[in-house]
């Protein structure tokens, strides 16, 4: 395979459902070996796309590329890709080790070549101490674990994880999306996930897609979809965010605003910023979310330390904002504001 030949690419993927277009002339290109989340609102069409990579939906339009060779026209057995699912679809009669080899012996692989893979991917995802229970006898971490080694011992070119840990509880989640990051890195697989929870997207992904409306609004490494997000629609909804209307329109400009992370909102005493009023104050642990509203417009910031109490005046000092004109970036305009419109 030729060193530029991306892992997986898509072109111009466009998928209708109902008369209504889900996926809208979509493109993206994956490195060989980069994990790519698919993030976005529901609706937003991001796993209808991951059905057309798997191949349980064709496209209308667009072309499906692995590592070079078109599949768009294969269906999901002749595809060089495996799909770990939401559901872990683990057969509740058959022990870890035989769900695991299922796969192989649908496909005619040698009953000891088999045995061998089988345990390759129990060591590599530590389940070898549970080959012969059954799903009921495991945790619903060890359960997707072991819908993962299913996948992997497929030995595919590209890996498609559908929600896979949104059945696990908050504390759980964390340690298994970090275990799935291990071994996806160790292996060096391209991988796409499919994931509603952008905690879990910015953690383990090399780049994000943010999907609206069957396209793609932004593809970028996690830190910078945070820093300078090419949208508004983006900086709304990647983390939290202050929109503003802009307090300095100039000629022929219309629909532009500014976005203040709340970490960039800084409360002062009430004569050092802008008057503003304490109304609601929210503990989230090491910090706290306070709402202030300063000439009519609420802002939330993010404080450590002493917390104001409700009711109480601040002052309010904005450090750094973005400007986004006609809902695009303005990346000339990068600068502070010191004024709120009223």
């Amino acid at each position: 395979m030729n060193s530029m030949t991306p892992g997986l690419r898509l072109a111009g993927l466009t998928k209708i459902l109902g008369g209504r277009t889900i996926v809208d002339d979509l493109s993206l290109d994956l490195e060989p070996g980069e994990l790519v989340s698919l993030l976005g609102p529901s609706g937003c069409g991001k796993t209808t796309t991951l059905r057309m990579i798997a191949g349980f939906l064709t496209p209308d339009a667009g072309t499906i590329e692995v590592q070079g060779s078109d599949v768009t026209a294969l269906g999901p057995e002749r595809r060089p890709s495996a799909m770990v699912f939401q559901n872990y679809a683990l057969w509740p009669h058959m022990t870890v080790a035989k769900n695991v080899a299922y796969p192989l012996k649908v496909a005619r692989v040698a009953r000891r070549e088999i045995a061998d893979r089988v345990a390759e991917v129990l060591e590599l995802v530590g389940l070898s101490h549970h080959a012969d229970s059954r799903p009921a006898q495991i945790s619903g971490g060890e359960q997707q674990r072991a819908s993962l080694a299913r996948a992997l011992v497929q030995r595919p070119k590209l890996l498609l994880l559908d929600e896979p840990l949104s059945n696990l509880d908050a504390k759980l989640r964390v340690r298994v999306r970090e275990e799935i990051r291990d071994i996806q890195q160790r292996l060096g697989i391209t991988t796409v996930l499919v994931t509603h929870d952008q905690e879990e997207a910015m953690a383990v992904s090399d780049r994000v897609a943010v999907m609206n409306g069957g396209r793609i609004e932004q593809v970028s490494a996690p830190a910078e979809l945070y820093r300078a997000p090419a949208t508004e629609f983006v900086a709304g909804f990647i983390g939290s965010s202050n929109r503003l209307a802009s307090p300095d329109l100039g000629p022929g400009e219309n629909d532009v605003h500014w976005m203040v992370r709340p970490e960039h909102v800084v409360l002062v005493p009430a004569d050092e910023g802008i008057p503003g009023r304490v109304t609601r104050v929210l503990p989230h642990g090491h910090f706290a979310e306070v709402a202030v509203v300063a000439r009519g417009t609420e802002l939330r910031a993010y404080v450590s330390g002493e917390t104001p109490a409700v009711g109480a005046d601040v002052g309010v000092r904005i450090e750094s904002a973005l400007r986004y004109a006609n809902g695009v970036l303005d990346t000339r305009s990068l600068a502070p504001i010191e004024r709120i419109a009223a």
